[in-house]
């Protein structure tokens, strides 16, 4: 076995690129004193548009890398792998496995207009999973499904600000703001980092509804972390691999204001 650092006794996160950055950020507040891994799909990213069958053999890499090195538990902190790829990934593994989804059912429940918009990946958008969610939750609510090609993109390449993005996300918005949308789910990790410019378009009076607290919550409870470990006041450590250029994620994590200390190459990727 190779001894990396980082993976042995750790929580395994992982998403197509660096989207799921959002939700680790969560953990870490959540459970200070654990060890993360973090590995970002950099090099096969974005899933959105991807075969199924494509992203279920990165989603199986992926956890093969990090059960085999001794990770305790895994976040599947991508939208898309989670709906293609968890459910077998819990049939071949025993660890807890957390994964997203899209929140449509806070959304429904908190909208006062009963239209709810829905920004995720194609891959997502079309998901049975989605469509479950869809008809177990909006029986008297119109959820507006909205796929948002490149958006990821931007994303991936830090362009959180620029013109491109903003016009994508506008095109994106204004048929579901225009429908009377009040709330909006980020069904992809990688919109977490575009909240400011999603609100500064849909206005004070749509709340916008982002699970990255709900996933930290949920893997505490999986994991039976003590009730005071959010009062922990030891920091674990957090190492990151990427199956692209490394220091590609090195200056993303440092655009966020990430203190990486290792960025490592994913092996075999």
């Amino acid at each position: 076995m190779l001894n990396l650092p980082g993976v042995a006794a750790s929580i395994g996160v992982y998403d197509s690129g660096v989207g799921g950055l959002s939700v680790l950020r969560a953990l870490r507040l959540r459970l200070p004193g654990e060890s993360f891994t973090y590995v970002a799909d950099c090099g096969h990213a974005p899933y959105g548009d991807r075969p199924a069958s494509f992203v279920e053999g990165r989603a199986r890499y992926v956890a093969q890398f990090l059960t085999a090195h001794g990770a305790k538990a895994l976040v599947v902190a991508c939208n898309t792998a989670s709906v293609v790829a968890v459910q077998r990934l819990r049939e071949q593994y025993t660890l807890p496995i957390v994964a997203m989804e899209p929140a449509i059912k806070p959304a429904v429940q908190i909208s006062r207009s009963k239209v709810v918009l829905v920004l995720a990946t194609s891959n997502t958008i079309r998901s049975p999973s989605v469509a479950r969610l869809c008809s177990m939750y909006g029986t008297d609510t119109r959820i507006i499904l909205q796929a948002c090609p490149g958006l990821a993109d931007q994303v991936e390449r830090g362009r959180f600000h620029d013109d491109e993005t903003q016009g994508l996300l506008a095109s994106y918005l204004r048929p579901g703001l225009d429908a009377g949308a009040d709330t909006i789910v980020l069904g992809c990790t990688h919109y977490a980092f575009l909240v400011d410019a999603i609100a500064r378009i849909a206005g004070n009076a749509v709340t916008i509804v982002e699970p990255s607290e709900a996933i930290a919550s949920q893997l505490s409870r999986v994991i039976a972390a003590p009730a005071d470990s959010a009062r922990h006041p030891l920091a674990g450590d957090t190492t990151f691999f990427t199956s692209g250029p490394p220091h590609e994620l090195a200056a993303f994590l440092a655009h966020i204001g990430e203190p990486s200390s290792q960025v490592l190459a994913l092996p075999g990727s």
